[in-house]
């Protein structure tokens, strides 16, 4: 006899929404010479913000502020809202699993794209929901399905990305408006924006913090180089984001991390240099694919996504081909969109060592 789970947590299988390069590496028994595959910025945070975090190392045997002051006050200063509008927390991925947790139970039906970010359908599993997925169209999420499906399901919640994570494609910011004011007063609206420093502004609406049915997250994984400190934040209104301290992990985030963001936000001539190095890092990209004969889809985020010209199957076999070669990379996973592969924007000695190496995995399956 042992002590028994929860039918819910018997259901469901023990993984993660992503294998890391990490756990490859230890498969293959070597590292990757080229890292572009984990949406990552390689070029890393700021040397600011590097000294702010030396300079609190000191203080690690401390817990860190359970109510993120600091860091709430310059967030809600640099997005011109309240503090009661932001709540921060452990990257993106711990505020999807709080919002899902506050307005999903059992069977509660969930509209995202089929496709779409693992890592929020892994949440909507675990707390029981039940998943109502629409395809994409022309390699966007469909905001006109999406709507479509709420209103048949009554959903409770809805979740898109702008720019899109798998597809770095994005919608302009008044599209995103229509889609706001169609949608159910009683549905909850996630829009991951966690490329939105990578955006063109044309596709970031205002902040409108009166609207209850919408949580616009952020991070500093991307742009500001922190993927490994774990720091994201969410843009409501006043009520809903109070709602995060009911369940929230108080002594969740750490300081070192509440100070590496402090010093991020402030350097934004950093933010500025960085995003200039992304954009020249996809228009490399995209001369390798077309030195290759491939196409890419034009990308807002610090990836590019490369249509292989084929099928799922083939778009597989040139990831594999690659990762033989020590380039990490990854690919869409969903019906339509498997015919790529996803190409991070990386230092300029792994996109030279990518440059090699795709034409001779290409040839391998020529």
């Amino acid at each position: 006899m042992e002590p028994q789970f929860t039918p819910l947590i018997d259901s469901l299988p023990s993984t993660v929404p992503f294998v890391g390069p990490e756990a490859l590496e230890r498969k293959r028994n070597r590292i990757f010479r080229a890292r572009l595959g984990a949406n990552e910025n390689s070029f890393g945070p700021a040397p600011s913000v590097i000294a702010a975090m030396q300079e609190n190392a000191a203080d690690a045997w401390k817990y860190a502020d359970p109510e993120n002051f600091d860091l709430k006050q310059a967030l809600a200063a640099h997005l011109g809202v309240a503090p009661g509008n932001v709540v921060v927390g452990e990257g993106v991925d711990t505020l999807l699993g709080l919002a899902v947790r506050q307005y999903v139970q059992q069977g509660t039906p969930v509209v995202t794209s089929l496709g779409a970010y693992p890592t929020f359908n892994f949440h909507v599993a675990g707390f029981g929901g039940r998943l109502v997925t629409v395809p994409y169209r022309d390699d966007r999420e469909d905001l006109d399905a999406l709507l479509d499906a709420v209103e048949r399901e009554n959903a409770p919640l809805v979740y898109f990305s702008n720019p899109d994570n798998p597809m770095g494609t994005w919608w302009a910011a008044a599209d995103i408006e229509r889609f706001i004011a169609k949608l159910p007063a009683t549905t909850m609206l996630i829009l991951d924006e966690a490329y939105g420093e990578t955006a063109p502004a044309s596709a970031m609406p205002p902040i409108d913090v009166s609207r209850p049915n919408v949580l616009r997250m952020r991070t500093f994984s991307k742009a500001y180089g922190l993927a490994g400190m774990r720091c994201g934040y969410a843009i409501g209104a006043e009520r809903q984001i109070l709602a995060f301290d009911k369940i929230r992990n108080h002594f969740g985030m750490n300081r070192l991390t509440q100070a590496a963001a402090l010093a991020a936000l402030k350097d934004q001539d950093y933010l500025t240099s960085v995003i200039a190095r992304i954009i020249t890092g996809r228009d490399r990209i995209a001369q390798i694919a077309a030195e290759n004969g491939l196409k890419v889809i034009p990308s807002a985020t610090n990836f590019v996504t490369i249509d292989c010209g084929r099928d799922g199957p083939f778009a597989l076999s040139v990831l594999n081909a690659l990762v033989e070669r020590d380039v990490f990379v990854r690919k869409p996973m969903a019906p339509g969109l498997d015919r790529c592969i996803r190409v991070s924007v990386g230092l300029e000695h792994e996109l030279d060592y990518f440059a090699e190496q795709l034409p001779l995995a290409l040839a391998l399956l020529a």
